[in-house]
């Protein structure tokens, strides 16, 4: 005898519009009346790269180029995220019209970034260390849709405490700008980067009440992943990684952020990761949930 065939049935419709997280709403109307566009705003006549040493010009090409494509993963990964909740029932719609602004957020950032780059010499393709690109190239568009991941796991990993850690790290490079277009750039960045983050820690705690255990472990097993795979590979802070020789990262931070043309040195991204993440662990416990505690090869416990 045959197998019955299964006819699924449309269960989305009618959809349901109505404002279900009101600070996620905020978010979105925010960032609508948040207007700028990377031709209009950015000043970038003031920029005279010529007038920087050869090594500070190289120094920053690395730095910047390097922001530009870990930035440029967005792209890709925020309509695949959009399209997963647009494809699971019942989730809020606030989410769905915040994600379409933060694709374009992300866009001009990709935008300024690459131009930004480019004004201090050819933007880079690609690392130097050809181990980098394996712990560039996330493929995060592939797990966002992947209906085997949680998709309320992948938010409290990749939107709230990612971002968050992103927000952080940004903040840092905006404090070491004292030349006005990347200055003018990372002010445009923390204002983005500071909603996107928000975005995830909010839709994280309007969640968390209705998780049963098995989404906690969820969320747990994915923040260890997320902690052994990407930060400690080196994604955000290239010091971070034992495996790949992150000296040339090192070198550029330090010496872009010396000349104040908007970056970090690497032990001071290291100081912001730890203690971001026990700001992050203090969050998450209020709302039930863990981030675990692993042991970096270098720095210990984190």
């Amino acid at each position: 005898m045959s197998t019955p065939i299964r006819i699924p049935v449309e269960v989305r419709f009618p959809l349901d519009l109505a404002t279900r997280i009101a600070p996620i709403h905020r978010l979105y109307e925010d960032a609508k009346l948040d207007t700028w566009s990377p031709e209009g705003d950015i000043p970038w006549s003031a920029f005279d790269p010529a007038a920087l040493p050869a090594a500070q010009r190289d120094a920053a090409r690395t730095v910047w180029s390097r922001r530009t494509w870990l930035e440029y993963t967005g792209i890709a990964e925020t309509p695949a995220l959009l399209l997963r909740f647009c494809m699971e029932r019942a989730r809020e719609v606030d989410a769905k019209y915040f994600l379409t602004v933060r694709n374009t957020e992300e866009a001009m950032l990709v935008e300024c970034f690459d131009r930004y780059a480019k004004s201090l010499g050819p933007c880079l393709d690609r690392p130097t260390e050809r181990g980098w690109e394996a712990v560039i190239n996330r493929g995060y568009y592939r797990d966002a849709l992947n209906a085997e991941v949680d998709l309320d796991a992948y938010v409290a990993v990749h939107c709230a405490i990612e971002d968050g850690l992103e927000l952080e790290l940004f903040r840092a490079y905006l404090a070491n700008a004292r030349e006005a277009v990347a200055r003018k750039i990372l002010e445009r960045s923390v204002r983005a980067k500071a909603r996107h983050a928000e975005f995830g820690w909010r839709y994280l705690a309007k969640r968390s009440g209705e998780f049963d255990s098995r989404q906690r472990a969820a969320i747990a097993e994915a923040a260890s992943a997320w902690l052994k795979g990407v930060a400690f590979a080196g994604y955000h802070i290239p010091s971070l990684s034992t495996t790949i020789d992150g000296g040339t990262e090192k070198r550029a931070q330090a010496l872009a952020a010396e000349s104040g043309l908007g970056a970090a040195t690497a032990p001071a991204e290291e100081e912001i990761f730890r203690a971001y993440l026990a700001s992050a662990r203090s969050r998450l416990r209020g709302l039930g949930l863990e981030l675990p505690a692993l042991p970096h090869p270098r720095l210990g416990e984190l």
